[in-house]
């Protein structure tokens, strides 16, 4: 049995399966004409394959937090969603429906996590943690707002972002999570990896914007179709290919890690493109777009103690640029390898990154962190391995700054 679904702009078969709780496999096949690669077009019209609610018969030795640890949900959910049941303990052979899993959206294994996903999970917060304020550091070229999130009131600051690059949206869910991780921890009072987080906050504040290229991500996620502003011109631009998965630039085909203004000419000789491109292309200026103009006079007004950028791939940190950052910097890069079993790498032969400018302008310490390894854009089944070496890495950060 099967319902009818016409797709709309910003779907994906990975969506498309979560708003209806059904997964990717079952959806594919129930439309033969589909593969897992393909982007789904606005109008299209798919078979939605009905999904029973999801139930379970309790066996001899099951307790409540057993089950719920089982299916990924709390305890008091469980146990609210089967009234009428013993509060104590289920009966062996009793049948229990399990509501759906709760928590942050970057928790489902096999969702990609673009912008729609990252507004859905901020707005979830608004009403979980009022320790947390969130606002916009400016726009994409497409007028997505770029959020920004800050979580506790110390003095020193530290700012980290993700999804700079289009197919290193992951980036976006490892920090999503930190956050969530660290909140919670806040709000319950509680510790997280050992530390107590509340006293921490009130050392240190963390500025995160999740999504600094949201343009990108969606264009990765969910490909273009004819009433897309640019399908012309990317297309073009993706050598004629309508398979945007490699895709690093931003909406106008411009690599935001290469707009900074520090040695911006000596980066712009170094590449190869020329004008537009999946990836590489400088840009006709420093800071000519307006993802990486909102940063950077963001950072500009901010005052921050330590930055952090999340990339993907190699599990290496990247702490220096051409002399101008401060003598602990690298004492700190091995601090946050030792935690994170990464490597800490004093780069040579690039220019106009955000870390790079940040250094020569502040001369204070700023890093680039390469997650998870294998060919972008790195598979969500990565994220747990990942996640484990990425949350050691920024909460050492926040803890080197407190100090």
């Amino acid at each position: 049995m099967s319902i009818h679904y016409v797709a709309r702009s910003g779907d994906n078969l990975q969506r498309i399966a979560r708003r209806f709780r059904v997964n990717v496999t079952s959806l594919l096949a129930a439309n033969g004409q589909l593969f897992d690669h393909d982007y789904v077009l606005p109008g299209q019209i798919l078979h939605i394959p009905v999904c029973p609610d999801r139930h379970y018969v309790v066996q001899e030795e099951d307790s409540y937090p057993a089950i719920a640890y089982s299916f990924e949900v709390s305890e008091e959910r469980l146990i609210a969603a089967n009234p009428g049941t013993s509060a104590v303990r289920p009966q062996a052979g009793q049948v229990l429906s399990i509501p759906e899993r709760e928590g942050g959206l970057w928790m489902e294994s096999s969702l990609a996590y673009g912008y729609e996903e990252l507004l859905l999970d901020l707005s979830r917060w608004q009403s979980l943690y009022p320790c947390m304020h969130q606002s916009t550091i400016g726009k994409s070229v497409l007028d997505r707002k770029l959020p920004s999130v800050q979580l506790g009131s110390g003095s020193r600051r530290v700012h980290i972002h993700a999804s700079m690059h289009a197919n290193e949206w992951i980036t976006t869910s490892l920090l999503m999570r930190f956050i969530d991780d660290l909140a919670a921890a806040a709000h319950a009072t509680s510790l997280y990896r050992g530390t107590d987080i509340q006293a921490l906050l009130q050392q240190v504040s963390l500025y995160a914007v999740p999504m600094v290229n949201p343009d990108g991500v969606e264009l990765v996620l969910c490909g273009v179709h004819p009433s897309h502003p640019y399908y012309e011109k990317l297309s073009a631009w993706n050598n004629g290919s309508r398979q945007f998965q490699q895709w690093k630039a931003n909406i106008h085909g411009v690599d935001l890690n290469d707009q900074f203004p520090a040695n911006w000419e000596t980066e712009r000789a170094r590449r190869s493109p020329q004008g537009p491109a999946p990836r590489d292309y400088t840009g006709e200026a420093p800071l000519c777009e307006p993802e990486a103009q909102a940063l950077a006079n963001w950072t500009e007004q901010m005052n921050f103690h330590c930055v952090l950028s999340l990339h993907t791939q190699g599990e290496e940190i990247y702490w220096n640029y051409r002399s101008y950052e401060p003598e602990e910097a690298e004492a700190l890069a091995n601090r946050l390898a030792a935690v994170s079993f990464y490597r800490a790498v004093k780069l040579t032969g690039s220019d106009a990154g955000y870390k790079d400018w940040f250094i020569q302008q502040f001369r204070r310490c700023g890093f680039t962190v390469e997650c998870g390894f294998g060919v972008n854009p790195l598979p969500a089944e990565q994220f747990p391995a990942m996640y484990e070496r990425v949350s050691a890495l920024l909460l050492e950060a926040l803890k080197a700054a407190a100090e």
